[in-house]
């Protein structure tokens, strides 16, 4: 049995120039980290005592004989890329999916260290992220970037810069007492909206080249609010969350909604500096930039949702539990059974 643990991330700046047209063609960069919220997949090999071959736990329940009758598409192609049979696959989250924390790609970086250590191989960071990305945005045919699978595989607070040539991940050095302002100074609201993120990522998809501009600077703002950062301009961070936040609603107008807006907008009036709606957009979790003396105000302006209190987190993805199994496939064990015969 195998139990791997992959986090969460919030992306601040740079969403969407790690799409592979942008980057590609202008080069990209995020500025993003993992948090103390994760994803949790249990893999072992299913005992062959039941009806069916593979038994799948997420938000429904799958028993199926074959692998490509597994209707959850990430783990029928990842369970097909690296030939796995006859598997219970049991996930766990701290937070709900579809939330823009990345959730999908952790769920695939996870499940695909769990694969790997099932079959006694160590994969790396960089191994776990190239395959979650190529079983999403391939196997898979889903839009999007390329961000989460490397974020949720190496963890930390990360400049991650990407190129046609691929892609470079740079911890953030800063120091503590700065990263812990950052920290103390950002508030999480759920605002009890979810949504699939790649049908938001398909219209950004069509909008990469007459929104080239936007896009431009968002790369940029990365490099700002790292230096920012770095000099221990906290409050100035923060306020170039609301910079990126009108430059995300000009490439997609449908990041946002008047619902959405409305909850910034409360947030700003009472004395957020700034902010943004995490992921594609369209619900999930709404991230605040919020001065210790301010936060009051703000938790009542919004006290109809849900906060989330978290930390910054460094691991990344890991195996938490690991206990070899003796697996024989079903050809195998029919040829036994009939050589006993």
């Amino acid at each position: 049995m195998i139990i791997t643990q992959a986090p969460f991330r919030i992306s601040f700046f740079g969403g969407g120039t790690d799409f592979p047209g942008f980057y590609e063609k202008n080069g990209g960069q995020v500025l993003s980290t993992t948090i103390d919220k994760y994803c949790y997949l249990t893999v072992r090999h299913l005992p062959p005592f039941f009806e069916y071959s593979n038994y799948i736990a997420y938000s429904k329940i799958e028993r199926v004989d074959h692998v490509d009758e597994i209707e959850h598409p990430a783990v029928r192609a990842a369970m097909k890329y690296l030939d796995m049979h006859d598997l219970t696959v049991v996930y766990d989250a701290d937070l709900p999916a579809r939330t823009g924390l990345g959730t999908s790609s952790s769920f695939a970086v996870g499940m695909l260290q769990a694969f790997y250590a099932l079959k006694g191989k160590y994969a790396d960071k960089k191994r776990l992220a190239d395959d979650a990305i190529y079983v999403e945005r391939v196997l898979c045919n889903e839009s999007g970037g390329v961000q989460d699978q490397i974020a949720a595989a190496f963890g930390g607070l990360n400049k991650i810069m990407f190129s046609a040539d691929g892609y470079e991940v740079h911890p953030v050095v800063v120091s503590d007492k700065n990263k812990t302002a950052l920290d103390n100074n950002l508030m999480l609201f759920f605002t009890g909206i979810s949504r699939y993120s790649f049908t938001l990522q398909e219209e950004q998809v069509k909008n990469l080249e007459i929104k080239n501009r936007q896009l431009l600077k968002m790369k940029d703002l990365v490099d700002e609010a790292e230096l920012a950062l770095v000099q221990g301009r906290v409050d100035d961070f923060g306020r170039l969350l609301d910079v990126e936040w009108k430059l995300k609603r000009e490439v997609n107008g449908k990041v946002s909604s008047p619902v959405i807006d409305g909850y910034y907008d409360r947030a700003m009036e009472a004395g957020a500096l700034g902010g943004k709606l995490l992921g594609a957009g369209g619900g999930g979790f709404l991230l605040l930039y919020v001065p210790k003396e301010k936060q009051p105000a703000v938790r009542k302006a919004l006290s109809g949702l849900l906060e989330i209190p978290f930390q910054f987190e460094t691991g990344g993805a890991k195996v938490l539990y690991y206990s070899p199994e003796i697996y024989v496939p079903k050809e195998e064990r029919d040829h036994v059974n009939e050589t006993k015969h």
